[in-house]
């Protein structure tokens, strides 16, 4: 399973994070279907002016092969400032809100996209 982070600088943008909302909007229905991407999170720090996206793939192959929907850089005027790959060891989450994730990732032993078999988490009291 791969994780890429992506984020762009606002700094010389006429949009921000309060505007880049209403393309958030607008596009995460594109998103929900992609083949391979497990997961899609927007994420923004207004203080520093960044915005941008985690993303966590099933595989690299995943990830490259994807057609994606349009880019946000043509209303940010400028390419992402940032972009990282990162090889993800292990997802969990409480109450298993995310439970495709659960006892996943490389320190888990699973290098591949879990499936609906998958079992949950055990919970320490």
């Amino acid at each position: 399973m791969k994780a890429m982070v992506a984020w762009w600088d606002l700094t010389d943008s006429e949009e921000s994070p309060d505007t880049l909302r209403d393309f958030v909007r607008d596009e995460e229905k594109y998103w929900r279907d992609i083949p391979g991407l497990l997961l899609k999170v927007w994420i923004s720090d207004p203080s520093s002016g960044r915005w941008g996206a985690v993303l966590v793939w099933e595989s690299e192959e995943a990830a490259r092969s994807a057609v994606l929907p349009r880019s946000p850089a043509g209303a940010i005027g400028h390419p992402v400032d940032f972009r990282a790959w990162f090889d993800v060891e292990a997802a969990v989450g409480p109450g298993m809100a995310l439970p495709f994730l659960a006892d996943f990732g490389a320190a888990e032993g699973s290098p591949a996209a879990p499936g609906p078999t998958r079992r949950p988490v055990n919970r320490r009291e």
